[in-house]
């Protein structure tokens, strides 16, 4: 690999094992993000503590900036404070490099780890270890309403543009009865705007930093990946467009309110249950839109389940995690609430299981999609690192929000387009010399 990552990160991982030692009543605590799918596993999580009457489980369940901020800040100061974490495939090999993570090794034959979408395994593997478990995986998806389109006398292709994208919101937008012709992230963050505004960058030809590690920020792909995205936001957009992350969105297109969403395939799931959407029988998919360059990496984002080096209930904390990535949690998903609604992007048995291909007629775009993802393709001009909508070093979460707020900003209105794009490069370009990478 071409890049290198800050020296904090380059010692390699002392292996941390889980003990196996008999336990005495234990009570974890769980940091969660509040998205649909860990709210269920709160839920159902019962049925895991009446099957382990010795182990009780606290649930610190937070919007997802803030729980990025919480358990950020408690690993690194070994705060102690969680006894498993919910992180990013971004997270994982970063913080096992620090020593910061258990690793899974041992895992039960039945557990079926090479059932785990080959990516998506390799992604919170580092050095041949497993650090976290996938609880779902997710790459990314155009959903659409069918009958706004054929009301407006309009196709979505299976591979459409963003020229194509403008054309289908500007004429399925209809704001006199709450229908907007577009909805994207708005909500400044890393993981919120700049997920989404990332690979949209790389459609425009852009990237983060070039191979000497200097911001590419202020430049002309940057430039008109933003104007498309505050024109088409300010234009089809739904109002307070700078506040809407993956959950309004979500609860925008069920409520009927988006005509087009691209976004997480994650949301399939909801957007396609009817006891949850109201559009379920109404909805469209296509693939991700194409610019000016088409190929490069593609989105590949997990949401795992980590014990953290601080925790002193780590062989509690493996036991609960086994079950909520089981094949066995994933049928009680099924049974309780319905296949529609599994944790989706993690098993290849859930893909193959005929009860979720007949309710989820985006199964087999899903599967191939994540199957196929390539956070480590090449964007238009040589890059010194991999990933889709983030940059795998330590450094990217502060320069990631600090730009997700300038982005924020210029959608909103309150800092002109050219200001904040050079302002977001000088401030990458500080924070990445302090790291020392590069030569400035």
């Amino acid at each position: 690999m071409s890049f290198k990552r800050i020296a904090l990160l380059t010692t390699a991982a002392t292996i941390l094992t889980l003990p196996l030692a008999a336990r005495a009543e234990t009570t974890l605590t769980i940091a969660t993000v509040n998205n649909v799918q860990m709210i269920e596993m709160q839920k159902l999580s019962t049925t895991f503590e009446k099957a382990h009457p010795d182990i009780h489980l606290h649930w610190v369940i937070l919007e997802e900036n803030v729980l990025r901020q919480r358990v950020t800040t408690d690993i690194a100061t070994h705060g102690g404070q969680f006894d498993i974490l919910t992180i990013g495939n971004y997270e994982v090999p970063i913080w096992a490099k620090q020593k910061w993570l258990y690793a899974f090794d041992g895992l039960p034959a039945d557990y079926d780890i090479d059932d785990i979408i080959a990516p998506v395994r390799e992604s919170v593997s580092d050095g041949g270890h497993v650090y976290a478990l996938p609880f779902y995986a997710e790459s990314v998806m155009t959903l659409y309403r069918k009958d706004l389109f054929d009301k407006a006398g309009i196709t979505m292709p299976e591979d459409p543009t963003y020229d194509q994208i403008r054309t289908f919101a500007d004429k399925t937008r209809d704001k006199a009865n709450g229908v907007y012709g577009i909805c994207l992230r708005g909500k400044p963050g890393w993981g919120e705007n700049i997920a989404y505004f990332s690979t949209l960058v790389t459609a425009f030809g852009g990237q983060w930093f070039d191979m000497n590690w200097k911001a590419t920020i202020d430049t002309p792909a940057w430039h008109g990946a933003l104007q498309y995205y505050v024109d088409i936001l300010r234009k089809d957009g739904p109002p307070g467009a700078g506040s809407n992350g993956f959950n309004e969105n979500l609860a925008l297109f069920t409520g009927g309110h988006c005509a087009i969403w691209i976004d997480a395939t994650s949301a399939a799931g909801t957007v396609y249950d009817p006891k949850q959407s109201q559009v379920a029988d109404k909805v469209g998919f296509a693939a991700n839109p194409t610019g000016s360059f088409k190929g490069g990496p593609s989105w590949l984002w997990s949401w795992n389940l980590a014990i953290p080096a601080s925790s002193t209930h780590a062989d509690a904390a493996r036991t609960f995690i086994l079950w909520a990535t089981s094949k066995e949690y994933i049928q009680l998903v099924a049974k309780t609430d319905g296949w529609v609604n599994i944790p989706p992007g993690t098993r290849v048995s859930s893909y193959k299981a005929p009860e979720y291909k007949a309710v989820a007629p985006f199964a087999d775009f899903v599967l191939q999609a994540i199957e196929h993802s390539n956070p480590n393709g090449q964007t238009a001009q040589p890059r010194p690192y991999v990933g889709a909508q983030f940059v795998d070093i330590g450094p990217f979460q502060a320069i990631g929000t600090q730009v997700g707020q300038t982005v924020s900003a210029a959608l909103v209105g309150s800092v002109p387009l050219d200001k904040a794009l050079s302002s977001a490069n000088a401030a990458a370009d500080h924070a990445i010399a302090h790291a020392g990478y590069g030569k400035h």
